[in-house]
């Protein structure tokens, strides 16, 4: 459980980052639509605030935190497919994506995972 808590806790500190950033580019940048830069904002925030308490619970080994964690990995699972295909980003990205999403998976199913669930 703690690498699991580990994976999601750097997704967590990821998506704040691109919260951050996309704050930045949204205030400097002077989109052509602000009311969906602003909107995008506000999702992408919404999303860092679930994985921030996703991996708080995952760390207290709560078990509702396993069907949270399943549910963004295939999120992520999705955007990497799209990374690879060219439609967000790129094949490098869409690696970024996949791989942690993959392990979280695994990890998710593991004896000790399927143990803390049972308590």
């Amino acid at each position: 459980m703690t690498a699991l808590g580990i994976i999601v806790s750097v997704e967590a500190l990821v998506m704040v980052g691109l919260v951050v950033w996309l704050g930045i580019e949204t205030a400097v940048a002077q989109p052509e639509y602000l009311v969906t830069a602003v909107a995008i904002l506000v999702l992408a925030a919404i999303a860092a605030l679930f994985l921030v308490f996703v991996a708080i619970g995952t760390f207290r080994m709560q078990v509702w935190t396993r069907s949270a964690t399943l549910v963004w990995q295939i999120f992520q699972v999705v955007a990497a497919i799209a990374a690879f295909q060219g439609i967000i980003g790129s094949p490098s990205i869409g690696w970024f994506l996949l791989v942690p999403a993959v392990l979280a998976v695994i990890l998710l199913f593991t004896r000790a995972s399927l143990a803390a669930a049972r308590r």
